[in-house]
């Protein structure tokens, strides 16, 4: 046998390995919460892991910024044993480069390492990151077998179906991810040209699913409880990715959870629960990010937390015009009183 037989044949062999953490994970809770840019930092994750997510997602993380050390990408590093398993997630097209980032990030309180080749903002793809590694294989399983070589934690990789409809390359990169030794894919069910927008294909990720031998995280179009294990049940896959739908309702964990647990759907958070959850996380995000750039950031989940409520608009019309944390919680706190206890439907 060849020394690169061997090397490549060690690789897949620790990758099985490692992925049987990851299987031993989602089967024991497989919801996961996706990673999203100004939405998935500690606070967040940490909301969302007590309220049933089994596995969860930082932020995407340049790898040029953390080679170069940057001050608030480091920040981004910062977890909590209460949310672990975590993965962390980063992006970048530079072999070299992403290996450095991942070893940085590796020596850290993280679980595992993934891998962003699905991300289609204009400002990733310009750099050759994100959605663009769709175009190419051949570096895509090169930046895969750098970071897997470089990482000390198990790595991961977070894909979509192809760049368009004419180029669907969903099977053979998560081939070639299992061939270097990630330890699982996850599938966002839609092709770079559809964006956020069509309908997720849930049909490819149970080809993909049963093209390879490590775990398969599904995602896309998961919108309620329901949602979850008809995509478990249609595709087998082992996990299920939600993310848009937490955006103001964190709960969909918990009544996922329970769901796939006793086929019931637990009644929605009372407004105490709201207040007490909105409250507790712009007071997490204020000591992570300071008061003025903590509150600048809650703003949009305050929002999201309100949207439908009665009376609403107007405070998001009234936060939106605070910069003080004690003025928000103030302002959350009239608004909880203004109405009457009791579960609102989602």
């Amino acid at each position: 046998m060849s020394s690169q037989t061997f090397f490549f044949n060690f690789i897949s062999l620790s990758g099985i390995i490692r992925a049987m953490s990851l299987h031993a994970i989602l089967k024991d809770n497989p919801l996961v919460l996706a990673p999203m840019a100004g939405i998935t930092d500690l606070p967040f994750r940490r909301i969302c892991k007590e309220l049933g997510a089994g596995l969860v997602f930082s932020e995407m993380l340049s790898v040029e910024a953390l080679v170069r050390e940057h001050r608030r990408t480091k920040s981004m590093l910062h977890t909590d044993p209460i949310e672990r398993p975590v993965v962390f997630q980063i992006f970048g097209s530079k072999p070299e480069t992403m290996a450095r980032a991942a070893e940085i990030v590796s020596r850290g309180e993280v679980d595992f390492i993934d891998i962003n080749m699905g991300c289609p903002v204009p400002k990733v793809l310009k750099s050759g990151a994100g959605s663009a590694l769709l175009k190419d294989l051949g570096l895509a399983k090169e930046l895969m077998a750098a970071v897997v070589s470089a990482s000390l934690v198990p790595v991961t990789v977070k894909i979509r179906l192809g760049w368009d409809a004419g180029n669907i390359v969903a099977v053979d990169l998560a081939k070639a991810a299992e061939a270097v030794g990630v330890a699982a894919v996850t599938v966002h069910a839609r092709t770079k040209a559809q964006g956020f927008s069509g309908h997720a294909d849930w049909s490819m990720i149970k080809t993909v699913k049963q093209a390879v031998g490590i775990p398969v995280i599904g995602n896309g179009d998961v919108r309620s409880a329901a949602d979850a294990k008809r995509m478990m049940d249609e595709t087998g896959c082992h996990g299920v990715m939600i993310g848009r739908a937490i955006q103001g309702y964190p709960w969909i964990f918990r009544e996922a959870k329970q769901y796939l647990e006793t086929g019931l759907v637990p009644p929605p958070p009372s407004l105490e629960e709201r207040e007490a959850v909105m409250l507790r996380h712009l007071r997490d995000m204020a000591v992570l990010a300071g008061e003025t750039i903590g509150v600048r950031e809650m703003r949009k989940h305050l929002c999201w937390y309100t949207k439908g409520l009665p009376g609403g608009a107007e405070f998001r019309t009234r936060i939106n015009a605070l910069s003080r944390v004690d003025d928000v919680q103030q302002e959350i706190r009239d608004f909880f009183m203004s109405m009457n206890a009791g579960p609102v439907c989602h």
